[in-house]
């Protein structure tokens, strides 16, 4: 192998090098960008379902929605933000009404029901609503001042 046919290897090796850099700088700058974006999607989100959470627990406390509505709105809001949220007991009535009532038909399904089964299950779920109405009050009043101690109340 000549000298020429070396520089010749050798510049076409570091120009493919140099490519490869390039390519690798603009994937890493593409990476960063899209993290970002990523990041400020979720704090967009947080900042929406905390928004929510206080409208919810707001109007429970305002008595604008049943207990059992503005209950379950509340828990999956809790959970979007961090699923452990639901494990505080200050949370745990927003829970019990969800698991005490699940069963309980919705919308179009509801409908679907006789005037007799709907019956029944308003009665249970007016019981239920009944019996936890000061738990998923005071729950709501915890939301409101999660809400307002966020994000310090994560941890």
């Amino acid at each position: 192998m000549t000298t020429t046919t070396a520089l010749i290897l050798l510049g076409v090796g570091l120009a493919i090098i140099a490519g490869l850099a390039a390519y690798a700088f603009t994937l890493r700058r593409e990476i960063r960008r899209r993290e970002a974006l990523r990041i400020e999607e979720q704090r967009r989100a947080h900042d929406n379902c905390l928004e929510n959470l206080e409208l919810v627990a707001s109007a429970l406390l305002q008595e604008q929605v049943d207990v059992t509505e503005g209950a379950w709105r509340c828990k999956v809001l809790l959970e979007i933000l961090d699923s452990r949220l639901m494990e505080r007991p200050a949370f745990q009535a927003f829970g019990e009404v969800y698991a005490r009532t699940r069963h309980l038909h919705t919308h179009s399904a509801r409908e679907a029901l006789t005037p007799r089964e709907r019956f029944r299950e308003d009665r249970e779920r007016l019981a239920v609503e009944d019996e936890m109405r000061g738990a998923v009050l005071e729950a709501a009043r915890a939301a409101l001042a999660f809400r307002r101690d966020w994000p310090r109340s994560l941890h």
